[in-house]
């Protein structure tokens, strides 16, 4: 599981939307689609209904957004607290 995968998986949560998921996260739709698949094939379950207007979180996708949430924050914050300790305000 990818780092990416899980800031897909918020996003489109999020938004609603893949569309909408993937502006946001400067991609395309089929490769954002694609980290979504990759994701629930790992999990072995699908998170999302998809319907004619977007993406609906199914219940196993309820109880992943506050793990995936967490989990993203965890690793902003490890970032701050290095980009601190070196003086580094950016990767790269």
């Amino acid at each position: 599981m990818s780092l990416t995968h899980l800031q897909s998986f918020v996003a489109v949560a999020e938004e609603g939307h893949v569309g909408r998921a993937a502006r946001r996260l400067h991609l395309t739709q089929p490769p954002l689609s694609r980290h979504i698949l990759a994701l629930e094939d790992e999990l072995g379950a699908r998170l999302f209904e998809r319907t004619r207007s977007g993406m609906r979180l199914l219940p196993a996708g309820e109880a992943f957004l506050l793990h995936a949430r967490r989990i993203l924050a965890e690793v902003d914050a490890a970032v701050h607290t290095v980009r601190g300790v070196t003086g580094t305000r950016s990767g790269g």
